[in-house]
């Protein structure tokens, strides 16, 4: 009463809006939270139902491997941050470790991931393991959040959030135990931290975007895009402040965010160069295996081993990544490539992609045309970077998946958000089409529950239908054997056959109690499966989509598989495995079992059933050039030589037919043979 009555009224105001403003920020982050919860509870709930994937095993032996004796050789293809994080849960548990047999590192990883796997409790790891991954992609929504929240405000936080928690492809990979999630997490991570500190720079802001983009090389070896993303944006501040000191500062702040991101590589290997402990060796030293890059490639790779400016390990991955794209087949359209086509990613993005996001981004591109949304630090911010990835990704040679460009998604998902609050606060009545627009998202997405990996959006026939136009891990990555086991016990099946996509990696018989006998596959004769098949089998016969698709084999010539292609399936397990009844004939896949057998045994030195072999698949298959290529082979170890090149002759003139993105590396081989080099 003592105190004047505006004071009291002011004071009074103020404790209200301290009231209201407190009240605001728990409905927010009670919001934020309930959508993270659910990201987590489809995560989970679709895990529980799928089985290891093409390359968890590897991971998850490699990581392991890594806690306990500090071998960083056996899966050096991917940097260790994932593998590190995911493994954390396991490290407690009583397990049986397979014995190194040191073969050649990816060999050796695969099968002692997969023996790792089947002779413990796998799906206890599986979950485990999984979970512990899904905390990046928890991470990168809360991100998204938080980011779309300061540059756009909350309800722009919300639609962002809203759209990455029923994003179909980024709950696909949301909990594997591979890479592209930890990408993801950590691009958007170090671009964020450095637009908060081009607004308000601080050392400790500094600070964040050098360890965000060191855990971002820790995660996937594209991660180093990072460094050109940085490059550009800090180019458009300078162009934007036009002021030496702000350009002079933000060289500077470049140079260490570089020499902080290199550090935290490092420390991720132990702050030690070798790749192994000690005592262990690669099975190939790093100067050979990069020695068959390109020139320049192969100086690069050297120059950094030379001078241990990198860990061994990290570099032995990027020779690695650079085999890969020169020589990785893709499929597109229901056609296989011998070799990456620029056009893959254009093609896979309208299809992969939810139709509401799809038409946001058409309304953020109406928006910032329009000027509607003007704040281009902000825009420069969300689309440089994934013009930056989507362009390199479009020009490299590795399509086996959309999931190389999850990281675009993150980006675009926030400025999507923004562009759809620019016109929900310039007209209410577009609350109503963007509110649709989410339900629309989560529907779709949740209909196509837990086989996200297969997703297609509705104007490509929906998930059921992906197949027919990609593969690989934009349909099926091997993860439907839980699925497939209880289709065959519901059908009473205890015989079929089944060409599985990740045969030799993944014990689907013994561990997961699939009663199929298995077929060829690319990846079987990768492992040196020996396999027994007739010319002719009934059905069931299971065909996991990547497999049909033949792309693995750079040719549709040469896919055994390839007249599936045309018959109508019995049923499809989730979307990913199509199940065939009736009799076929499969001549080729014969053949190849019999030619595979073949050349093991004349490695073996057992002549006379290698010359078995051989013969038996030219009569299988006479029309197969490797069937005859391997005869010739066999026969001028018995010195037999005019049978020998007579049947080099006919493998010669079958190979002339095959279709020219094949044809050309086969005949050769052939012709040296002919010329004897």
């Amino acid at each position: 009463m003592t105190g004047h009555p505006g004071f009291i009224t002011i004071k009074g105001s103020n404790l209200t809006d301290k009231f209201r403003n407190n009240r605001h920020r728990a409905f927010v982050a009670a919001g934020a939270a309930c959508l993270l919860a659910t990201m987590v509870t489809q995560m989970a709930l679709s895990i529980r139902q799928e089985s290891l994937t093409w390359d968890e095993d590897d991971h998850i032996f490699a990581g392991y491997m890594s806690w306990k004796t500090g071998d960083f050789g056996l899966n050096p293809e991917h940097p260790p941050l994932v593998k590190l994080l995911a493994t954390i849960p396991i490290l407690g548990m009583p397990l049986h470790v397979p014995k190194l047999q040191h073969r050649e590192f990816k060999t050796e990883a695969f099968l002692d991931g997969k023996e790792f796997l089947s002779k413990n409790d796998a799906d206890t790891i599986l979950f485990r393991v999984r979970m512990a991954a899904a905390l990046l992609t928890v991470l990168m929504a809360a991100l998204v959040f938080l980011a779309a929240t300061e540059m756009f405000g909350p309800v722009a936080g919300f639609i962002a959030l809203t759209l990455v928690a029923f994003d179909p492809n980024l709950l696909a990979h949301g909990a594997f135990v591979t890479t592209d999630m930890g990408l993801s997490c950590f691009l958007f991570a170090s671009v964020y931290a450095f637009y908060r500190y081009a607004k308000a720079p601080s050392v400790w802001r500094l600070a964040l975007v050098g360890i965000a983009a060191g855990c971002a090389l820790a995660s996937k070896h594209t991660g180093i895009l990072v460094f050109p993303m940085l490059l550009a944006l800090a180019v458009f501040e300078a162009i934007r402040t036009r002021g030496w000191k702000q350009t002079a500062r933000l060289a500077l702040a470049l140079v260490t965010i570089a020499a902080i991101a290199v550090a935290v590589l490092w420390a991720f290997y132990g702050f030690r160069y070798q790749a192994r402990p000690q005592g262990l060796a690669m099975s190939q030293p790093l100067a050979e295996f990069a020695g068959g890059l390109k020139p320049l490639d192969s100086w690069l790779v050297s120059t950094c081993a030379r001078w241990h400016l990198l860990p061994e390990s990290y570099l032995y991955g990027l020779a690695d990544v650079r085999y890969l794209d020169r020589y990785c087949p893709s499929y597109i359209f229901g056609k296989v490539y011998r070799h990456g086509v620029w056009f893959y990613f254009p093609s896979a993005f309208p299809i992969k992609t939810t139709l509401p996001l799809l038409a946001l981004l058409g309304l953020a591109v109406v928006a910032i045309a329009t000027r509607k949304l003007r704040d281009w630090q902000v825009i420069l911010f969300l689309s440089v970077p994934p013009a930056i990835h989507f362009l390199i990704a479009t020009c490299s040679g590795i399509n086996i998946g959309l999931r190389h460009i999850l990281p675009v998604y993150v980006f675009l998902n926030v400025l999507a958000a923004g562009a759809a609050w620019v016109f929900i606060r310039r007209d209410r009545r577009w609350a109503w089409a963007v509110g649709l627009l989410l339900v629309f998202q989560a529907v779709s997405t949740t209909r196509s529950f837990p086989a996200y990996i297969a997703y297609a959006n509705e104007l490509w026939g929906g998930p059921s239908n992906t197949y027919k136009y990609l593969t690989d891990s934009n349909t099926d990555w091997g993860q439907q054997l839980k699925a497939a086991k209880k289709y065959l016990a519901g059908r009473g099946v205890t015989s079929c056959w089944f060409a599985y996509f990740a045969e030799g990696v993944v014990d689907a018989t013994g561990y997961y109690g699939i009663p199929c006998r298995p077929l060829i596959t690319p990846d079987s004769m990768w492992m040196n499966e020996e396999m027994d098949i007739p010319p002719v089998i009934d059905g069931p016969v299971l065909i996991s989509a990547g497999t049909l698709s033949g792309y693995e084999l750079g040719s549709d010539d040469l896919n055994p598989y390839r007249q599936f292609m045309w018959l109508k399936p019995t049923a499809a397990i989730q979307n990913g495995i199509l199940v065939f009844d009736g009799r076929f004939h499969v001549a080729r896949a014969s053949a190849i079992s019999h030619v595979q057998k073949a050349r093991t045994r004349m490695g073996d030195r057992h002549l006379d059933q290698a010359l078995a072999e051989a013969q038996t698949a030219v009569a299988v298959d006479p029309g197969f050039f490797d069937a005859q290529e391997a005869l010739g082979d066999v026969l001028m170890q018995f010195h037999r030589r005019d049978e020998a090149r007579a049947a080099w002759q006919s493998a010669l003139d079958l190979a002339r037919k095959l279709e020219p993105g094949v044809r050309g590396y086969i005949v050769r081989d052939i012709e040296r043979r002919l010329a004897g080099k």
